[in-house]
């Protein structure tokens, strides 16, 4: 048997995960002195209250070699495929490297760096489920992700740059503060790393459909099974305008909508939108 397994900041809903049997491995996030884990007993609206508190982004940390062990089996036959964060983002990937190595299973054991984040992962993960339920065998779904994987858009625009000035994880974003954090950057992943792209001005759902619209022709020019609306605490209002405008675009079969998680949401901040999808 396969198993796909993700670490937490693959951002999938509780009822995909269910619906694809996929194991989450969480990662950690810690408030001052206090550890809690990703998706287990800390949510974004906690994480926002104590950082606007003291006025300090979270930190963040990869679930350990031993924490990825307890999701591995020595003594089974399974195969297993582990997605992470981009690993110049994390330590994720190479822990689940060292557990398997620690465990002697590394031939049944696939690390995937997802050189992405959020839905970019989960993206990929649904896509080896879909793959591994159709009885492929590992090494053909590994060869079939490899084909992906630059294929994956994912981007977001932020309704305040104090989350990422504070962490730090945006290469370029200097640029764009100082005086002008009234702006909202449309941020991008590629090469495994967070890089501005385009600056909206505006209030609320304006400068989100602008984002939104801005991507059209790659929206219609994407591959057709999904598209992920993934927020961190947008209005309702807003996220059924994305919704509405993708639907209208009569091209995805499924419109998936999560919420980040507190590792994703500890550094992008409240009010971050993306929408996320494999060009064809």
């Amino acid at each position: 048997m396969i198993k796909v397994l993700a670490d937490s900041t693959c951002d999938l809903s509780p009822e995909l995960v269910e619906k694809y049997n996929i194991g989450i491995i969480p990662l950690y996030v810690r408030l001052g002195d206090v550890e809690y884990k990703d998706g287990i007993n800390i949510t974004p609206s906690e994480l926002y209250a104590w950082s606007d508190k003291h006025g300090e982004t979270p930190k963040t940390a990869a679930p350990s070699v031993e924490d990825i062990e307890k999701f591995l089996d020595k003594d089974s036959t399974d195969e297993y495929i582990i997605f992470t964060i981009s690993s110049s983002m994390s330590a994720s990937f190479n822990n689940a490297r060292l557990a398997a190595e620690d465990l002697g299973i590394e031939n049944r054991v696939h690390v995937i760096d997802s050189a992405n984040l959020s839905t970019g992962i989960g993206l990929q993960v649904l896509y080896a489920a879909e793959l591994a339920a159709s009885d492929m065998n590992a090494d053909d779904i590994v060869k079939e992700l490899d084909d992906i994987r630059d294929k994956v858009r994912a981007s977001f625009v932020i309704d305040t740059l104090v989350y990422l000035h504070r962490g730090g994880r945006c290469s370029g974003l200097a640029a764009l503060v100082g005086g002008a954090l009234k702006l909202h950057p449309r941020i991008a992943v590629s090469e495994g790393a967070m890089h501005p792209e385009k600056k909206y001005r505006g209030k609320d759902i304006r400068y989100v459909m602008d984002y939104v619209k801005d991507m059209e022709s790659d929206l219609l020019s994407a591959n057709k099974k999904r598209v992920f609306i993934t927020h961190s605490g947008c209005d309702r209002d807003i996220v059924e305008s994305v919704r509405d405008y993708l639907t209208s675009l009569n091209h995805f079969d499924e419109i998936l909508e999560t919420n980040a998680g507190a590792v994703v949401s500890s550094h992008c901040g409240p009010g971050t939108l993306g929408v996320l999808f494999i060009a064809e």
